[in-house]
């Protein structure tokens, strides 16, 4: 049976996999953009769900500007909370099921080990805090969501650090890059595939199912920012791979404070799902090829 997905956001990293690898699935999607509904006015996204009728909602829409949050709290608040809740609450125990990308900047990133799904949360930052708040507003709300949590997004669109680092390399910049901070990268098409992947399941599961709530996805391998910086120019460059200075996350202030390891644990996933994350050089190799194909077109 075709899944109809109702998709709200249109742009980002992952909406814009969502919509590219939908036709390898048996889904019918319909993605609704920011114009057509702006999560900053929950009331006017929650009547879109009467427009649309979906067997799956998948909320791609959010707002991450991590430090500038901090200034805007009310705005991140609405567009990270209050409008999923809204969502939510209007789909309730019967309407179609959920899915809701969170941030592993839930937690505080003291631990000293990956995070488990059921670990304490404690974010750091507004940005961290708003999405929190975001998962607890939804699961609430609707018995059949699944908040997946994702780290270090990347892909060959929009704005994201393989891109950044690649095109400082092609400018010939002195390279140092944060190495106390640790995290698993996350190729959105690879987070992009595994919903479409379950949404015949997704939308057939009753609530109770192990494939609701709280989940980690992320692709395997921890590493810091220094070290995924110095992967992603081995996979472009091989032995010609510029070199990257040690920094420190005190070198660069920012508003926002950032969890040094919030690394995701990712064994849930594969009990619910009998799904395993491939690791993440293998994805970011699939990224650099694909830019770089781009590159030589462009030339």
């Amino acid at each position: 049976m075709t899944v109809r997905i109702l998709q709200f956001g249109t742009t980002g990293q992952l909406a814009r996999e969502l919509l590219g690898q939908a036709k390898d699935f048996d889904v019918e999607t319909t993605a609704l953009s920011r114009a057509e509904a702006d999560f900053a006015d929950p009331a006017a996204v929650v009547a879109q769900l009467k427009a649309h009728p979906a067997d799956l909602v998948v909320l791609a829409a959010a707002y991450t500007a991590v430090d500038q949050a901090e200034r805007e709290r009310d705005l991140a608040f609405t567009v990270n909370a209050e409008t999923p809740g809204a969502i939510a609450g209007a789909l309730g125990a019967d309407g179609p099921a959920l899915v809701q990308i969170s941030t592993d900047y839930v937690f505080a990133g003291d631990k000293g080990a990956p995070y488990a799904p059921d670990d304490s949360t404690g974010p750091l930052n507004v940005y961290g805090a708003s999405k929190l708040a975001g998962e607890q507003a939804i699961l609430a709300a609707c018995p059949r969501a699944l908040i997946l949590r994702t780290s270090w997004v990347v892909s060959a669109h929009g704005k994201n650090f393989v891109k950044t680092m690649l095109r400082a390399a092609g400018e010939g910049r002195a390279l140092k890059v944060v190495d106390d901070q640790f995290g698993r990268p996350t190729a959105a098409r690879d987070l992009a595939r595994f919903i479409l992947s379950q949404a015949s399941r997704l939308a057939a599961a009753r609530a109770g199912d192990p494939v609701f709530g709280v989940h980690h996805f992320a692709n395997t391998g921890e590493v810091t920012w220094k070290g995924f910086a110095d992967g992603v120019f081995t996979l472009a460059f091989g032995d010609k791979a510029p070199a990257v200075a040690s920094g420190a996350t005190a070198d660069w202030p920012a508003p926002a404070r950032r969890p040094m390891r919030g690394t995701l644990d990712t064994a849930d996933l594969t009990a619910a799902f009998g799904v395993t994350p491939r690791p993440w050089r293998e994805a970011v190799g699939e990224i650099v090829r694909e830019l770089q194909s781009e590159q030589r077109s462009a030339a």
